[in-house]
């Protein structure tokens, strides 16, 4: 006789589970200064943390605190200058080359027109402003970087500290809930970082190597941009493939070497996509590939670029901290692998030592 109403109120509360995260997403979007460099700054305090402990081995704990944060800012300096490089060179090459990018436009709109289509007498002009717009977006992804560094500067020597004060408002069950969920989060983070920077090694190298093959200009560009985008999953793999094929058009005359560029580039990204990605991640990340393009979807339009690059590592995070909660782990259940999650290892899903993760 209950099971009626218990059934109307579970559907009452993921009604209002899918509210509170519309509005909660508005918000985020709204305040894209303030919250994106925060969500980023802990995703990399994350990934650097197991740096601290292992220096505090070796010397005294302010030390190791210095010592990791100069480790961190040297990965977001290095970081943050290939994607200004790699932006700046595509820019001036493409800005070089303008008339021809205009005359293959004359010519893919003339054949578009020959089958009864049309992409209309301004659209090199709207591709021109699009390209404009995502330079501008990758410019303030680079300018943030200096901020997330700075925050992580902070942050990271906290970590220890902020655990003790956990310990001492929450009590027993609670304490291990929260911790264990942070715990399990930063074990995640820590292995989709490790095989993103792993597979975006082999497809930059993979890229220059076949660049190089070809006798296509750029190919350090061309395979520092690939290593950048192979952290979007899927979005990244396609838009690689785009640049270098572009500008192998530029470069050569006919269709000839610019599809035989196009080709290689894209068995490169569909080889490492769904061969070596997998098989590095051993079904450990355990998002459904539905859930990934969802995760892509939501975060770039909350962030934009810079959402996109950690959209991932956040849902996955979230997941995780669903999990530990009956009320909402139904999402966790929705978004999450089944067959990946039984598969996992137990130091993938259960909390590690205390002293290992944030």
């Amino acid at each position: 006789m209950d099971h009626a109403p218990q059934a109307q109120q579970v559907t009452q509360t993921r009604l209002l589970a899918i509210v509170a995260f519309l509005l909660v997403a508005f918000a985020l979007r709204q305040t894209y200064p303030v919250t994106m460099p925060l969500a980023a700054a802990f995703v990399v305090i994350a990934a650097v943390w197991p740096v601290k402990p292992w220096l505090q081995r070796y010397m005294p704990e302010t030390l190791s605190n210095i010592g990791a944060i100069l480790a961190l800012l040297a990965v977001l300096a290095a970081f943050a200058g290939a994607l200004s490089f790699s932006v700046t060179q595509i820019a001036q090459a493409f800005g070089d080359n303008s008339e021809k990018l205009q005359q293959l436009y004359d010519k893919a709109s003339a054949w578009v027109q020959s089958w009864g289509g049309s992409i209309g007498a301004d659209g090199y002009s709207r591709v021109i402003d699009f390209a404009q717009q995502a330079l501008t977006s990758v410019y303030h992804v680079i300018a943030y970087i200096g901020v997330i560094g700075i925050l992580v500067a902070f942050g990271l020597p906290e970590v220890t500290s902020l655990r003790k004060k956990l310990g001492q408002q929450l009590g027993g069950q609670d304490r291990r809930e929260l911790v264990d969920a942070f715990d399990s989060t930063a074990v995640k983070i820590r292995q989709y970082l490790w095989v993103a920077t792993l597979t975006s090694t082999i497809t930059g190298v993979a890229t220059l190597v076949w660049s190089l093959v070809l006798g296509l200009d750029l190919g350090m560009v061309w395979a520092l941009l690939n290593f950048l985008l192979n952290y979007v999953p899927v979005i990244g793999n396609i838009i690689g493939i785009l640049p270098p094929t572009l500008y192998a058009f530029i470069q050569y005359d006919g269709w000839a070497t610019p599809t035989i560029a196009f080709l290689g580039f894209t068995a490169i990204q569909i080889v490492i996509s769904n061969f070596i990605t997998p098989m590095l991640q051993s079904q450990r990340l355990s998002l459904t590939p539905l859930a990934v393009l969802v995760s892509l979807s939501v975060w770039t339009w909350i962030w934009g670029i810079a959402g996109a690059f950690i959209a991932v590592p956040l849902t996955s995070a979230l997941i995780i901290l669903c999990r530990h909660f009956p009320s909402v782990r139904w999402i966790a259940t929705l978004l999450s692998d089944d067959q990946a999650e039984s598969a996992a290892t137990p130091e993938s899903v259960t909390a590690p030592a205390p002293h290992s993760a944030p």
